[in-house]
């Protein structure tokens, strides 16, 4: 039965990961491109950093309110009535929390668009230019707004995570991408920067919220026009949330910290490090997301079920997986330049904003397996609805990194703030990692560790060679500073790459990387093999 059981989840699992992976593949692509129009726009420049600024005041509120953990905190109360067949009490709890939380956001929008002036020279005050201040207020008032929206998609897409439907919530970041997308090439010639700004507000309506309204409808939704403050699982809520708030996450600390310290680099270094920061989430977003959102729901029942030893098994896996992440870094990290050209050099966007970009992109990526790591790692204190242990462990972990920064942009400047965030996030999820092993007697671990060793081994073993590679590549190439010679240099070295790591993977017998080598193999010959160990079918 265990066995069956566990065959069952993984296959649930796989499916479920697939269709976030495909979605956030292509909203990854389509933040791509959004990225590529801001670029093209703005450059690296004023106006881009004034509309990365006018980030920080709505990112705050939406970490206040806790919208980015709804999925992770109101699953494991929701599908406790969905386990125990008390289906309309959930929905009862679901009305209440919406509601509730819902108004006392809205009264926060309110005083913060009164006092955005006096809080962006709170939040960036590096800032000394009148004029760029001015106008991330203004789309920091644009923008604010969309919280609102962000909070209500959040709850809906968190119904539908716990009834197992994923289609409609894979469509909100693809669809909220191109509200901003199309909000700045219709308003753009008109509007500049700020045209983006309204992107995002109607691109958090469509996407986060029209579709998601339709997706829990469809799902069984029954809303109702409640408010009642003294629900046990409203006060269930709030505990499990509240340390979410006072905790410092990783991707809520490294936000506000690139533009904090960003602010006092010279003008376009914020833009430079949004840049880099948004193509090494790509990376961590195809693997580290898709896994983390499709395996939570089975992570919360298998919660709800005591089955901690399938939890810790599930958690393993997971994170073995995410290994690949480390080989795939180092490649793009000798592909850097020539990434960062081909994207984003046009318009606004020269050469001298490829070399500052690419120089932090490469400092990001020696951590990008931190933050692929941690999306599954926080998981599973989550399913447990313990909240508390990784906020406190996180924020000390936060805490202990802001010399990092401090150091990092006295001596390096944008190298220096680029190492820093990578540097937090190894240090954060090790911390996380090695205090849930401990909790819950994980004797997998080792096996984890050991494998994220070697492949760090392995990985800086190929970069070395990769790049004395390229380096006799470009001998070869007639202009490697093109568009056309960039992309043969990068087509070679990719090959080569994926070469060098599947005979890496053999020799030093590195199962996941044996597999997707023979996945490769597989669907080019048309053949079924079987990687060494396993039986063949």
């Amino acid at each position: 039965m265990a066995g069956n059981l566990s065959g069952s989840i993984y296959k649930k699992i796989g499916i479920a990961s697939l269709i976030m992976m495909a979605s956030i593949f292509l909203s990854r692509l389509t933040g791509l491109a959004r990225e590529m129009v801001i670029a093209y726009i703005g450059g690296a420049g004023a106006d881009v950093d004034a509309y990365q600024i006018a980030f920080v005041i709505p990112e705050i509120l939406n970490h206040v309110v806790a919208s980015g953990f709804l999925s992770v905190t109101f699953i494991p109360i929701f599908t406790a009535y969905l386990v125990r067949d008390k289906e309309d009490d959930g929905w009862a709890v679901f009305s209440t929390v919406l509601n509730s939380v819902g108004i006392i956001l809205g009264v926060m929008i309110l005083a913060a668009f009164m006092l955005a002036p006096r809080l962006i020279q709170v939040l960036a005050p590096g800032v000394q230019n009148p004029e760029l201040a001015a106008r991330a207020v203004r789309m920091t008032r644009i923008i604010l707004p969309a919280q609102l929206l962000f909070f209500a998609g959040g709850m809906l897409m968190a119904v539908q995570f716990a009834r197992e439907r994923f289609f409609f919530p894979a469509l909100a970041p693809l669809v909220y991408n191109l509200g901003i997308i199309s909000g700045g090439l219709i308003l753009g010639p008109w509007l500049g920067m700020e045209a983006f700004s309204w992107g995002v507000l109607c691109g958090a309506f469509v996407g986060n919220f029209l579709l998601q309204y339709w997706g829990a409808r469809k799902a069984g939704m029954k809303w109702r026009m409640r408010v009642n403050l003294k629900h046990p699982d409203l006060k269930k809520y709030i505990c499990l949330t509240l340390p979410l708030i006072i905790g410092l996450t990783m991707t809520f600390s490294t936000e506000i910290f690139l533009k904090y310290f960003g602010s006092f680099l010279p003008e376009g270094g914020i833009s430079a490090l949004n840049y880099a920061f948004r193509m090494m989430l790509m990376l961590v977003g195809l693997f580290g997301q898709a896994v983390g959102v499709a395996s939570f729901p089975f992570l919360a029942r298998l919660a709800a079920e005591k089955n901690f030893e399938q939890m810790n098994r599930l958690l393993d896996h997971s994170l073995r997986y995410l290994s690949l992440v480390i080989p795939l870094s180092v490649l793009l990290m000798v592909l850097r330049h020539e990434v960062v050209m081909i994207i984003f050099q046009r318009g606004r966007f020269d050469a001298a904003a490829t070399e500052l970009t690419a120089r932090a992109l490469l400092f990001l990526l020696v951590g990008s397996f931190g933050f692929a790591a941690q999306t599954i790692v926080v998981r599973g204190y989550y399913a447990i609805q313990n909240t508390l242990l990784p906020a406190i462990f996180g924020t000390l972990a936060v805490v202990m990194s802001l010399p990092l920064y401090w150091y990092g942009l006295r001596i390096a400047g944008i190298s220096g703030v680029a190492l820093a965030v990578t540097l937090s996030a190894v240090l954060q999820v090790l911390v996380l990692y090695g205090v849930w092993n401990k909790k819950s007697h994980n004797r997998g671990s080792r096996s984890v560790y050991a494998l994220y060793g070697r492949m760090l081994l392995i990985s800086a073993g190929i970069g070395f060679m990769l790049e004395a590679f390229k380096t006799i590549l470009y001998r070869h190439v007639s202009d490697g500073s093109t568009i056309t010679g960039s992309l043969i240099v990068i087509a070679v070295v990719t090959a080569a790459f994926f070469v060098m790591l599947a005979v890496a993977g053999y020799l030093f017998r590195v199962a996941e990387v044996e597999a997707m080598a023979l996945k490769l193999v597989n669907r080019m010959t048309g053949r079924r093999t079987e990687v060494r160990g396993q039986k063949n079918k």
